[in-house]
């Protein structure tokens, strides 16, 4: 990842906030029939914590948002015995392949350490690899929400 990235919490009153949100709705807004973008800024300023579960972390080149991810209780409505969840790993285009998401990756699980949590999970239809290349395993295929997705595991404290 470049030096000059740094990682930051999210807060509601950031301005950066609604440009995050956008990025989620526009990538994952699909998977929410009939939420609107307006919706979609309440949901992800109210997730906007002071640590620990919710918190949303961004990546900052310089004062601009090049990348997002949220650790959050709950990221599938059918597997909700599962918790925390890594959720909403979003790197703008022209900044990807540079780190920016395994570094958010990075820490969210350190929250999630901090916060004394021995595994978290995600699901992805699509980025197996890169989760598998940061130490995350596959607990089962399926159908979710019209797509076919992978839902993975990570121990934590490793």
């Amino acid at each position: 990842m470049q030096s000059d990235i740094t990682l930051k919490r999210l807060r509601a009153d950031n301005p950066n906030a609604e440009i995050v949100a956008g990025w989620t709705y526009e990538s994952w807004g699909h998977l929410h029939p009939g939420l609107t973008l307006e919706q979609a800024i309440k949901r992800l300023k109210a997730e906007c914590g002071q640590g620990g579960v919710p918190s949303i972390f961004v990546a900052m080149q310089g004062e601009t948002p090049v990348g997002t991810a949220s650790l959050i209780a709950d990221d599938m409505s059918i597997r909700r015995e599962l918790t925390p969840w890594l959720a909403s790993v979003f790197v703008v285009p022209e900044w990807r392949g540079q780190g920016i998401a395994s570094a958010l990756v990075r820490r969210v699980k350190a929250e999630a350490v901090e916060n004394g949590f021995e595994h978290f999970y995600l699901y992805t239809p699509d980025q197996q690899a890169l989760y598998r290349r940061l130490g995350w395993q596959d607990v089962e295929s399926l159908e979710y929400r019209g797509e076919t997705v992978t839902v993975m595991s990570r121990q934590l404290g490793l």
